[in-house]
């Protein structure tokens, strides 16, 4: 049973370790292409195509990049989740399945115990920013419902106002 741990918690190293060396490439492409967006341009030619919209996104969203949070989260904060949550369940299925375990119950809950700490801070932590960022949307929306609902205001102030006066021309035409 516990080679059988053994070889799961290798698994799961060696997963965590290829999902590291591909953010680590991610962030070395990231850098390449900053660099060579400084570059001074040559001429580009011109190729044909069929035309299609291109997306186009904000500079602040363009602007963004891979940040030391985006590092930090993907190499130890999800690992570390993962490892906690996959152990605990791990625990769990070999308790009613081996009475060995339950023996050595005390061992297992200080370790998870131990990985759970830091993991439910990260945790909380991944929440607070969710939390922050949907508050951030509502504000948003908020504002731009308020921008519509004064735009919509001006456009009908602006559309009686041209007809106000449009009727005093023609009451002064009327006149003469």
């Amino acid at each position: 049973m516990n080679e059988w741990a053994i070889t799961i918690l290798e698994i799961v190293a060696i997963v965590t370790a290829f999902l590291g060396m591909i953010i680590c490439l991610m962030m070395c492409v990231g850098a390449i292409q900053r660099v060579v967006r400084r570059l001074p341009s040559m001429p580009k030619i011109p190729k044909r195509t069929k035309r299609r919209r291109k997306k186009t996104m904000s500079k602040d969203t363009a602007s963004e990049g891979i940040t030391f949070n985006d590092i930090f989260m993907f190499m130890i904060a999800v690992p570390l989740v993962l490892l906690w949550v996959g152990f605990a369940g791990f625990v769990i299925h070999s308790g009613l399945q081996d009475d060995s375990v339950l023996e050595q119950i005390e061992g297992y809950t200080t370790l998870i115990a131990i990985l759970g700490g830091p993991a439910l801070l990260i945790i909380k932590d991944a929440l607070d920013v969710w939390k922050q960022e949907q508050a951030e949307k509502t504000a948003f929306y908020k504002q731009k419902a308020q921008a519509v609902i004064d735009y919509n205001n001006a456009a009908q102030e602006q559309a009686q106002m041209i007809e106000a006066k449009q009727q005093e021309h023609t009451h002064k035409l009327e006149k003469k």
